[in-house]
């Protein structure tokens, strides 16, 4: 197992980094939040969760070892697999994801891409004795689901952490707006991905 990877940022994407280790880039699928706190050229340590297929050896990101853990204890749920793991963590912090499934909060689970009201309840009868209860001072999750205003921040961290100049990302946050205020859970990396088309066209 790879536990982590260290090293400069050699370059970053809207749902990965590539981290040189060794004189080697390993490619890490990361969330949104994670990325943010990336920037290309500097040091950076990722611990790691290596997911094998038959077709693909596919290597995921955490900001620490903790959200890691968390990555895979979702994916012992029947039906939760890499990507919805990551989705999760990209919506909720891992206490987030502990008080939600403590406290039984279905409207929380729902918040993420891919969950319904059915499948909610599912992942919170299985999960409930796995993930254990908060270990920090976790917010509600429902307050973590609706953040209204936090998407507007980690958006153009993303942005600045992908390298575009401060005042470009300012232009590529205000040209999603509409979309971001129309959904009543803004989702950072469906938004990304319109800022960057955005710039995209602007250059």
């Amino acid at each position: 197992m790879i536990a982590f990877v260290s090293g400069p940022v050699a370059a970053l994407a809207p749902d990965s980094a590539v981290v040189e280790v060794g004189g080697i880039g390993i490619a890490v699928q990361c969330t949104p939040t994670t990325l943010a706190t990336l920037r290309q050229g500097e040091a950076a340590r990722l611990a790691t969760s290596l997911v094998v297929r038959e077709d693909s050896l596919t290597l995921y990101g955490f900001a620490d070892d903790d959200e890691r853990q968390v990555f895979e204890l979702l994916q012992t749920a029947s039906g939760v697999g890499p990507r919805l793991a990551q989705a999760m963590l990209a919506v909720h912090t891992p206490d987030a994801l502990r008080l939600a499934v403590s406290s039984g909060d279905e409207k929380a689970l729902t918040a993420v891409p891919g969950i319904g009201k059915k499948g909610a309840q599912k992942l919170l009868l299985e999960l409930k004795d796995r993930l254990g209860e908060p270990v920090g001072s976790a917010r509600p999750a429902t307050a973590l689901a609706a953040r209204p205003a936090g998407w507007r921040d980690q958006l153009h961290a993303a942005l600045v952490g992908l390298g575009y100049p401060a005042r470009e990302a300012d232009e590529a946050v205000e040209a999603v707006a509409p979309q971001a205020e129309a959904e009543t859970d803004p989702q950072v990396g469906r938004l990304l991905k319109a800022a960057l088309q955005t710039l995209n066209r602007a250059r």
